[in-house]
């Protein structure tokens, strides 16, 4: 028994203490690691450029940094072979340097040397970021290291756009990135014109115009850390005929005073040609409207009698004329910016009692016109209909009025038709919508039904401009943008009809409601669990609609809410943790898919990259790692691939959790369409299509034409 501790002991509890001895190693090494270990982020050289002064990321933040975790007791160089195992692919030289996130970017200092040194040695603490680059440049340039190079951003201010007498000036600003080592000579050089002074505002660009201070001969050779110009620092710049606005012994602006300011004039009131012609009126923020357009009319050299038959109005940055400002208001009450521009146009500005409105015919902005009106406050909203379709030529008791929501669509009715405008709280400038029909009873909707179904099978080899145009829509009822594509694929939008039905009737009696319709009933939908229900937005199917018992009134769909209906080869409950996806397998050697299959998805676990890749290896019965998948985005004819290699990566970071496919830049959602490679048959991982071609292309030319 000497020497053996173990003599004589029964087996069973020589278990227990060989299992106890074990759970023990594990929690200490785990409480080691725990206590050791630290997370480094790794910047890779290639996925930077050297721009405006420091190291920008060629793709986002996120894309560009890859995660280690380390113990610090290991050394450089089992760090940089560690390095070297993530990137197989690196070659040359390898050096690797301390980093810092900036307000310019990405900046380096000093180089880690000394491979036999540990990392708690180097100083290295949890959270280091470390550049991996050759040492010498980055993408062909030249980048300074070291604290005496940090870049800081300015704001550099110049004056613009000011009057006779040097009232009403105003600033322009623009962001540089310079090196703290950089000398006032060089910035001089390189910002302002021969003769031209350099003023600092630790303020910013609002600070008082009391504080700037004048960098004099004598401070030249100072460098911009040793001037004491910081990140969100503000320098002006002065031309040689600009510095009569300056007080060089005291830096005071006398020209930047709070009350003055300038406004910009344009008649609208005579012939194309008299709009090209703007004057600028310099005043006050107590200056009364009234006197500015009279100054106005004056410059303009119009007919003083216009003085009496013309109003103000604002222009927006698009050139719409938005709301008459009142006469009697000053520019701080009418709330004009500097450097505004105005309208000067016929007709005069409603008074104090009066509300001037927009109006449209119709729900859709692009099938009428905006039209104007003035009426009194007091009007009922029967009265404002009246007069609204009598100025757009209408008859007629079969309409009503709704307001214009933050979509620009139809939306909340004003039911209450004897009631003011004043009491309903419309107000000068909102938008109202005059809408055919009349208003549905309280607490009943009326929707509008499509029928969404399989579009025609398509012939082999069909021309991509016919693949453009094969999905039907009727463009009378729902209006969808030429230079976009089906948002999905292979599905035919039909109009169905109307129904009209309690707010608080289920989904499964909307169904019911909508097997009535001729169009449906010509489909022989046996129930309604045969039929699945989507609401429609601008481009077709948006957001399924689930629970057959849920009411309606409790999606919270809005006022303006559309409908489809597409049938189902089977009964279908779908639970809340599934996800519809259309999944459509790409034809070898071709840039072409077959037909979209539905794939139901539970996410109840997970909803991350690798999950869905072994779903749709699983329903086409194919290895994970011989499939590759993208999702499409039809709105730019782009395909994003859904990659599971950064989560696998970011795996070596114990405590970083994948991330959602719900998530950007994915957003996955019922309906999207997955586009599938079979790596067996076809190693192309190009998930684009003629189609696609042809669509960027359309869109590329719509592009140019709007610039022109």
């Amino acid at each position: 028994a000497r020497g053996n501790p173990r003599y004589q002991i029964p087996e069973h509890l020589l278990n227990e203490m060989n299992a106890a001895n074990t759970e023990l190693q594990k929690k200490r090494a785990e409480c080691d690691s725990a206590n050791n270990g630290i997370d480094l982020r790794l910047h890779l050289s290639s996925c930077y450029e050297f721009q405006r002064g420091a190291l920008q990321p060629a793709l986002s933040w996120k894309d560009s940094v890859l995660d280690l975790t380390m113990d610090r007791r290991k050394t450089l160089g089992e760090l940089r072979q560690a390095v070297f195992q993530m990137l197989e692919s690196w070659e040359g030289d390898m050096v690797l340097s301390l980093a810092k996130p900036l307000p310019a970017g990405l900046h380096l200092y000093q180089v880690l040397d000394g491979d036999e040194l540990t990392l708690d040695g180097l100083g290295l603490a949890d959270g280091a970021d470390i550049f991996v680059w050759n040492g010498k440049e980055v993408g062909g340039r030249e980048v300074l290291t070291g604290a005496e190079h940090e870049p800081v951003v300015l704001s550099v201010l110049r004056l613009a756009e000011h009057n006779e007498g040097g009232k009403g000036q105003h600033l322009s600003e623009a962001q540089h990135v310079l090196p703290c080592s950089l000398r006032l000579r060089q910035l001089h050089a390189a910002l302002a014109p021969a003769g031209g002074i350099i003023l600092r505002n630790t303020a910013g660009a609002q600070g008082d115009a009391k504080n700037w201070q004048v960098f004099r001969e004598e401070d030249m050779e100072e460098t911009v850390r040793s001037a004491g110009l910081r990140d969100g620092c503000s320098v002006l710049i002065l031309d040689s005929h600009d510095q009569s606005f300056v007080d060089v012994a005291s830096g005071n602006l006398t020209a930047f005073t709070s009350d003055i300011s300038w406004l910009q004039v344009r008649s609208f009131c005579g012939a194309q040609e008299e709009e090209e012609k703007h004057v600028k009126i310099t005043a006050t923020i107590d200056t009364v409207m009234s006197d500015i357009k009279l100054r106005a009319i004056r410059e303009l050299q119009l007919e003083e009698e216009l003085a009496n038959e013309s109003c103000l109005r604002p222009v927006s940055g698009n050139g719409k004329l938005l709301s008459p400002v009142p006469e009697d208001y000053t520019v701080k009450e009418a709330e004009l910016k500097m450097g505004s521009l105005l309208g000067l146009c016929r007709g005069k500005a409603p008074t104090s009692t009066q509300l001037f409105l927009y109006f449209l015919v119709g729900s859709e902005q692009s099938c009428s016109a905006e039209m104007e009106i003035v009426v009194e406050e007091t009007a009922s909203v029967r009265e404002c209909l009246n007069l609204m379709l009598e100025k757009s030529g209408l008859s007629g008791d079969n309409w009503h009025l709704r307001r214009l929501d933050w979509c620009y669509e139809a939306g909340e009715a004003l039911r209450q038709e004897n009631s003011t405008l004043k009491e309903l709280n419309v107000c000068t400038g909102d938008t109202l919508v005059v809408t055919e029909g009349k208003l549905p009873e309280k607490g009943f909707l009326k929707i509008p039904v499509w029928w969404l179904k399989p579009s025609r099978p398509r012939k082999h080899g069909e021309h991509g401009q016919e693949q453009v145009n094969g999905v039907t829509w009727r463009m009378d009822a729902l209006q969808v943008s030429a230079a976009a594509g089906p948002p999905h694929p292979g599905l035919d939008l039909c109009y169905a009809g109307r129904i009209e039905i309690a707010a608080e009737a289920s989904l499964e009696e909307l169904k019911v409601q909508a097997l009535t319709l001729p169009c449906c009933q010509e489909q022989g939908v046996p129930r309604p669990s045969f039929l699945r229900a989507w609401t429609v937005d601008s481009r077709g199917p948006g957001k399924l609609l689930r629970d057959n018992k849920r009411r309606l009134s409790d999606y919270r769909l809005g006022a303006r809410l559309e409908i489809c209906i597409e049938p189902l080869q089977e009964e279908e409950n779908l639970g809340p943790q599934e996800l519809l996806l259309r999944v459509q397998m790409g034809i070898p050697g071709e840039r072409d898919y077959s037909e979209c299959q539905d794939l139901l998805w539970d996410i109840s676990k997970e909803c991350t990259a690798w999950a869905l890749r072994q779903r749709v290896a699983a329903h086409y019965c194919l290895p994970v790692d011989k499939i590759e998948i993208a999702k499409y985005f039809p709105e730019r004819f782009e395909w994003l691939p859904i990659s599971s290699w950064m989560q696998q990566i970011s795996k070596r970071k114990r405590r970083k959790k994948q991330e959602s496919l719900q998530a950007a830049p994915y957003h996955l959602k019922d309906g999207d369409v997955i586009g599938v490679k079979n790596l067996l048959l076809d190693d192309s991982r190009d998930f684009s299509t003629v189609r696609d071609d042809i669509g960027r292309e359309r869109q590329r030319q719509l592009a140019l034409e709007k610039k022109k």
